[in-house]
C-alpha cells in the first residue's frame, strides 16, 4: 500500500519568495539560452551552541520536486500581479524541474559550512525551488537536532513528542513528528503522523478525563477498565501524594484482585516539582508492590530540565516533550542558506563562483565540492574533508594527505592511515529519483549508529563540545584564496 505524503492533496508549488519569481522572469526574458547553475544549501551554525546537527527533511524536498508545477489559477493570479512578462507565464505552464540533486543520506550528521545538499539545474529551475528546499531543511533538521539533544539528556529512558498542540501549524506538528523521531524518539501523539510514517502512537489521560468524573477514584476505575492494558493515570488533577498516587495503588490494588495483570501501566506527573514527586511517587508505588509501575512525566521538558530533574534524583522512566522540542524553543532558527556556487561556462564545464562579505563566516566556498568523512582506524569520524570538483585519490589519505583548516591556515594536517566516506549522493537525476528513500524508521536508525559508532561523545557534550574539523584540500583551500584575491584586486 502507498504512504500517504503530506503533498497528495495539494499544490504547494508556489510556495515561494516573490524574488525568486522576479529573478527567474529577468533570465527567462535576458539569457537567450539557459545556463545550468549549481546551488549549495548549507547552515553556518550549530543550534543551542552544540557540537552537531542532524540533516532531516530530503524525502519532503524530493516530493516536491517531483510533484513541482503551476495550476491555470497559479498563473492567472501571477498574470495579476502585472510583473511577469507573457512568454514567461506561458513558460510556466509547462513547467517541469528537470534538474539533478545531491545531497547527504537524510539522518547524516553534519556540520557548519559543508554542502549538505546540491542543485544542478537550468538557472531559473534552480532560482525558484529556493524557499520550499530551505523551509524543508531549515524545520526538520532544527527538530531533529533538538529532539536528539533532549533523547540523549533522557539516559536511556523513553522520550515521547507531546508537540502537536504548541506547534506553529498543521504541517509543523506531523512534519515535526517525523523529525523528533529522526532525532530519536520512541513514539509521538500525534496521530496523522503516525499514519503517515509508521511512526508508533501514544498517549495517556486528560485532566478533563478526571475532572469530568464526581471523584478522581471514579476516574480512575472507569479510565482502568477501558484501557487496562495501558493503564496510565494522571495523578495530578487535584493532589499528587494525598490523593493521585493513592487512588492510583488502589486501582492498581482491584486489577490485580480481579487477575488483571496489565501490559503497561503506572502515573503521570504533569506538574509540580517533578524530581521531588516522582522520587515521593515511586516510593509509595514501591512500598504498595508495584515496583514495575512506570512513572511518566510531562509539562515543558527540555534537555536542560531533564538533566536537571534527574540530577536531583528524579525516579523517572519515560518522558512526554512538547512545545520545547517541537519548537526548538531554546534556538528557534536553523540558519540554512542556498547560495550560487558554479556556472556552467559555453562548454558546458562549469566555472566556480564566490560571494564575499565583510562578515568572514557568510563567505561562502565556490565550486562544485565533494565531501568526505574522514576516520581513524578505530572508525571514528575525527573531521570531514572539502575537495574540488575532482574529489581526492582515496589512497592518499592512507599514505599521507596534505589538508588545511581553513580557519586557521597556518595550521596544516596530514591525513595518514585514515579511511574516507563521500557524503553526498546523486538522489535524483533529470527531475527523477535515483532510488526509493528509507523509511523513517530507517532514517532513526541510521543517527543512532553514527552517534553510537562514528561520533565521538566529546562532540555530543551539551555545554562546550568539542568542534568537528572542517579541513580542505591544499588545492581547493588555494583555489578559493585566489578568487578571493581576484575580487578584492578587481
Amino acid at each position: 500500500m502507498k504512504m500517504r505524503t503530506v503533498f497528495d492533496k495539494r499544490n504547494i508549488s508556489m510556495m515561494m519568495d516573490l524574488y525568486e519569481l522576479t529573478m527567474a522572469n529577468g533570465y527567462f526574458l535576458q539569457e537567450q539560452q539557459a545556463s545550468r547553475v549549481a546551488f549549495d544549501v548549507f547552515y553556518r551554525r550549530n543550534p543551542d551552541n552544540g557540537g552537531f546537527a542532524i540533516f532531516a527533511g530530503l524525502e519532503q524536498i524530493l516530493q516536491y520536486l517531483e510533484g513541482l508545477h503551476f495550476d491555470e489559477d497559479d498563473v492567472q493570479y501571477l498574470r495579476g500581479l502585472g510583473l511577469f512578462d507573457e512568454r514567461f507565464l506561458q513558460y510556466l505552464r509547462s513547467f517541469r524541474f528537470t534538474g539533478d540533486v545531491y545531497a547527504f543520506p537524510e539522518g547524516t550528521i553534519m556540520y557548519p559550512n559543508e554542502p549538505i545538499l546540491t542543485v544542478v539545474a537550468d538557472l531559473v529551475q534552480a532560482q525558484i525551488i529556493e524557499t520550499e528546499l530551505l523551509a524543508q531543511v531549515n524545520h526538520q533538521s532544527l527538530v531533529a537536532t533538538k529532539a536528539n539533544r533532549i533523547v540523549r539528556a533522557a539516559q536511556g529512558r523513553s522520550v515521547s513528542d507531546f508537540g502537536a498542540r504548541r506547534a506553529h501549524n498543521n504541517d509543523a506538528a506531523v512534519l515535526g513528528a517525523r523529525a523528533c523521531y529522526i532525532g530519536g524518539v520512541t513514539g509521538t501523539a500525534t496521530v496523522s503522523a503516525g499514519q503517515e510514517f509508521d511512526i508508533p502512537v501514544g498517549g495517556t489521560m486528560a485532566h478533563s478525563w478526571v475532572m469530568y468524573y464526581e471523584d478522581e477514584l471514579t476516574a480512575f476505575r472507569k479510565f482502568a477498565e477501558v484501557y487496562p492494558d495501558n493503564c496510565i493515570l494522571l495523578v495530578d488533577t487535584y493532589d499528587v501524594l494525598r490523593a493521585g498516587v493513592p487512588n492510583a495503588i488502589r486501582v492498581f490494588d482491584e486489577m490485580r484482585a480481579k487477575g488483571i495483570r496489565s501490559k503497561n501501566y503506572g502515573i503521570r506527573l504533569d506538574s509540580g516539582d517533578l524530581a521531588y514527586l516522582s522520587r515521593e511517587a515511586r516510593r509509595m508505588l514501591d512500598e504498595a508492590g508495584y515496583a514495575d509501575a512506570k512513572i511518566v512525566v510531562s509539562n515543558s521538558l527540555d534537555e536542560y530540565t531533564i538533566t536537571s530533574i534527574l540530577d536531583q534524583g528524579g525516579r523517572i522512566d519515560s518522558f512526554g516533550v512538547g512545545e520545547r522540542m517541537i519548537t526548538a524553543k531554546s534556538d528557534p532558527v536553523f540558519g540554512a542558506v542556498y547560495k550560487l556556487c558554479a556556472v556552467a561556462g559555453p562548454d558546458g564545464r562549469f566555472e566556480p563562483r564566490i560571494k564575499i562579505s565583510e562578515t568572514v563566516e557568510k563567505i561562502t566556498n565556490p565550486g562544485l565540492k565533494q565531501v568526505y568523512r574522514v576516520y581513524n582506524q578505530e572508525g571514528k569520524a575525527f573531521a570531514d574533508l572539502i575537495a574540488g570538483q575532482e574529489g581526492i585519490d582515496e589512497d592518499a589519505v592512507r599514505t599521507g594527505l596534505v589538508v588545511i583548516d581553513p580557519v586557521r591556515p597556518w595550521k596544516k594536517r596530514l591525513f595518514r592511515d585514515c579511511t574516507v566516506k563521500q557524503r553526498q549522493q546523486k538522489v535524483m537525476a533529470g527531475g527523477v529519483r535515483t532510488g526509493e528513500g528509507p523509511s523513517v524508521r530507517q532514517i532513526a536508525e541510521y543517527v543512532r549508529r553514527q552517534l553510537e559508532q562514528e561520533i565521538w561523545d566529546e562532540e555530543q557534550r551539551f555545554e562546550n563540545p568539542h568542534m568537528h574539523y572542517i579541513d580542505m584540500t591544499a588545492e581547493y583551500y588555494n583555489m578559493k584564496m585566489a578568487m578571493l584575491e581576484d575580487k578584492h584586486n578587481g
